[in-house]
């Protein structure tokens, strides 16, 4: 049985029990008092319900008894009035054990849940520490499985790999290893054995090209200078005129062939990312004027035009800068007609200075403009052979462009003219320039 206290009645005992609860029914006494509740032990701290706490207690008396009966909003439990024998309080206990029986089953029922979570929880977790070992497990299995018989396969796959990869040489890069689609473990490593194979082959055959190339380029020149010499040998020694054609023509090719031994160390030079660049600010405007008075005094069968912008500035090797500027302009008068134009123009667009070369010449076929810049490259070898040239300063020009993170674009029609616009970094003119250097 579990007490609780209700309230203090102002009620002066003065007879035994019995006269006590006889006044109270007289009086049709009423318990003012509403507890909140009744305090149960912890596992099942639960307060009475709402309706209980709210409802007015009164009390009713037995004739003959120390207890009273009452029902409280259709709810009846019991109440014993105790009088002490001196004092001036009563004290109203209440019996609730019918209320307790009622949170047993449901304490009953909860714990079974409970049990039944707790079990529920082993049971999942033992499902996820099964899956996460799952690989393990495999891997045990595959190696319990491997035997003689299953290795032999791929030891004999390995064997064929080897032995055509042995056959694949300098003179025959066109072998490739072929794998059926069941080596699912042997065909990604064919794969990028052959891209390397093609990788190397497209190298070599670009190197076999451009030693052709140059080999062919210094024949001529030889053979011109071997003839005159034989030349020398049979009639030059008592003509002078044959002596001076000779000795001219020698010198001549002589150049070419220094021309073209001195751009082939360039080449390699900058394949081979050795070559320093001297890099300083550049006013453009100032380098084509020069460029353009130096080429008006060497080719005075041209007209030359040059519109620039003084406030046009880059960063850069000068020399080579001016080089590849020089290139572009020399390509324009080779195939430029007579009494024809050549133009360089200066001007800023952006992020980028650019410089224009623009010409009257013959142009340029649709289907060779994709190839002007590769080695060796010419359009047509029997003009190449009338206007000289190696056929490698293009590709000299687009290389000092591209080191210097500019781009060249060319615009040619035949027998109009061909543009060639080249676009560098532009920087800010030299006293803005001279601050961000210092940090002032």
């Amino acid at each position: 049985m579990l007490s609780l206290f209700a309230g203090v009645l102002g009620y002066r005992a003065e007879s035994y029990l019995a006269n006590a609860a006889k006044t109270m029914a007289e009086q049709d006494y009423i318990i003012e008092e509403k507890p909140e509740g009744v305090k149960l032990p912890k596992i099942l701290n639960v307060p009475f319900p709402e309706h209980m706490r709210g409802a007015i207690r009164q009390v009713i008396t037995e004739p003959g008894t120390d207890s009273f009966g009452e029902n409280l909003d259709g709810i009846k439990y019991r109440v014993w009035v105790a009088l002490p024998d001196q004092g001036s309080y009563y004290a109203v206990e209440y019996n609730i054990g019918d209320y307790l029986s009622v949170f047993l089953p449901a304490l009953f029922v909860t714990m079974i849940f409970e049990l039944l979570f707790f079990a529920g929880s082993i049971g999942k977790g033992a499902k996820a520490m099964k899956r996460a070992l799952q690989p393990i497990a495999d891997l045990t299995q595959s190696a319990k499985n491997i035997n003689t018989t299953q290795t032999a396969q791929p030891i004999a796959q390995l064997r064929d790999l080897t032995g055509t990869i042995d056959t694949i040489n300098a003179t025959d890069l066109d072998t490739r290893i072929s794998i059926s689609s069941d080596q699912n473990e042997l065909k990604d490593l064919a794969g990028a054995i052959n891209g390397m194979l093609d990788r190397i082959n497209e190298a070599y055959r670009s190197q076999i090209r451009f030693v052709s190339d140059a080999s062919h380029e210094l024949r001529t020149p030889i053979a011109v200078i071997q003839g005159y010499a034989n030349l020398l040998d049979r009639w030059g020694k008592n003509d002078e005129e044959a002596l001076q054609e000779s000795i001219e023509a020698i010198k001549s090719e002589a150049d070419n062939m220094k021309d073209l031994v001195e751009q082939l160390l360039f080449l390699a030079r900058g394949d081979n990312d050795s070559m320093q660049l001297s890099m300083e600010e550049i006013n453009l405007s100032e380098l084509v004027a020069e460029i353009m008075r130096e080429t008006v005094m060497i080719d005075p069968n041209h007209e030359f035009k040059s519109k620039t912008d003084s406030n046009v500035y880059t960063i850069g090797d000068i020399q080579l800068i001016k080089q590849a500027i020089r290139i572009f302009i020399d390509n324009s008068v080779k195939y430029t007609p007579y009494d024809g134009a050549i133009s360089v123009t200066t001007s800023r667009d952006g992020d980028y200075a650019k410089v224009v070369v623009q010409d009257t010449g013959i142009g340029i076929p649709p289907q060779d403009i994709p190839h002007v810049f590769d080695r060796f490259f010419r359009a047509d070898d029997s003009r190449a052979r009338k206007t000289g040239g190696t056929g490698l300063g293009l590709s000299i020009a687009k290389w000092i462009i591209d080191r210097h993170r500019g781009t060249v674009e060319i615009l040619s029609r035949k027998d109009i003219g061909t543009r060639i616009i080249i676009s560098l970094p532009v920087i800010a003119p030299p006293s803005a320039w001279s601050k961000l250097q210092t940090g002032k």
